[in-house]
């Protein structure tokens, strides 16, 4: 098989082109799933050809873990693509969460093989898969809140500039691999307490959820879907949301309005801004909010 199939190999202006000639209306969502995958070689590849096939964009990470995974995909394929996933016994379960606002989310499809579907670089005797955290609906979720349960974002600290729940305790860290120790640390006198945890899509609160019960917390909970599928059940069900601000994404759209609040302001001039901007400078890329 040649290489050249296996990847992009268009720059972005060339991309942007296929993209405007589209005819059709694009669904952003997401999925992931924690499984024990072999082969990865084999399936990344497969993934690739399969995916192209269904005209699909985005990022996705696979490992010996499992998947993870943000798509762009042609609104007349959301179906078929479901069930080709099916087909696989690994994946034949899979929630997906569909983006709040729709926009310009990808321009290119990649898949890549990494040591960890999200990268918290913590050893294998630190957690166990098979016991994570309760999952809770938006009511639940809602519920435990006003009940006055501990709140922790598992997003880094530029997320919760721009949207969170309200209360919630934001740790002051962009990396994943630094997120698991701060929020033990910031947890330590409320191993007893209830704890709720959430994120964007899920993904991150499952493995930082068994790492909290390994670590002698009592009652550990997640917001199942993380804040897209709770955007969308609040708005599905007429719920006045708890999230306040805009949910941050990482792909083009760069965030999704969950609700009118501006929680932050310009980093320049201090005016009320929730805009984020990835400095260009090659040295830099930091994200900062810029009106």
């Amino acid at each position: 098989m040649p290489k050249e199939s296996l990847y992009n190999k268009k720059n972005k202006e060339q991309l942007l082109i296929d993209l405007k000639k589209e005819e059709f209306k694009r669904i952003t969502l997401s999925f992931y799933k924690y499984t024990r995958l072999k082969n990865l070689k084999k399936i990344r590849d497969k993934l690739y050809l399969d995916f192209s096939l269904f005209k699909i964009l985005g990022r996705i990470y696979i490992a010996n873990e499992g998947i993870n995974a943000q798509i762009s995909l042609p609104d007349y394929n959301l179906k078929n693509f479901q069930n080709y996933l099916k087909s696989y016994s690994y994946f034949k379960d899979m929630k997906y969460k569909v983006a709040v606002e729709e926009g310009l989310s990808f321009l290119k499809l990649t898949i890549k093989i990494k040591n960890e579907i999200v990268a918290y670089k913590i050893s294998a005797n630190q957690y166990d898969m098979n016991k994570v955290g309760k999952h809770l609906n938006y009511k639940e979720f809602n519920k435990a809140i006003d009940e006055g349960a501990i709140i922790i974002d598992m997003r880094n600290y530029y997320e919760g500039e721009i949207g969170k729940f309200k209360n919630a305790i934001i740790p002051n860290i962009d990396r994943s691999q630094d997120l698991l120790p701060e929020i033990k640390k910031l947890l330590n006198n409320h191993k007893n307490d209830k704890i709720l945890m959430y994120c964007t899509g899920g993904i991150r609160c499952e493995k930082a959820s068994a790492y909290l019960i390994h670590q002698g917390f009592k009652d550990v909970n997640q917001l199942d879907g993380g804040i897209i599928k709770y955007a969308n059940d609040i708005k599905t069900n007429n719920v006045k949301s708890q999230f306040i601000g805009k949910n941050f994404v990482f792909d083009q759209r760069m965030a999704e309005v969950v609700t009118d609040d501006i929680l932050s302001t310009c980093h320049i001039c201090n005016n009320q801004c929730d805009t984020h901007t990835n400095c260009a400078n090659q040295d830099c890329h930091i994200l900062f909010i810029q009106c």
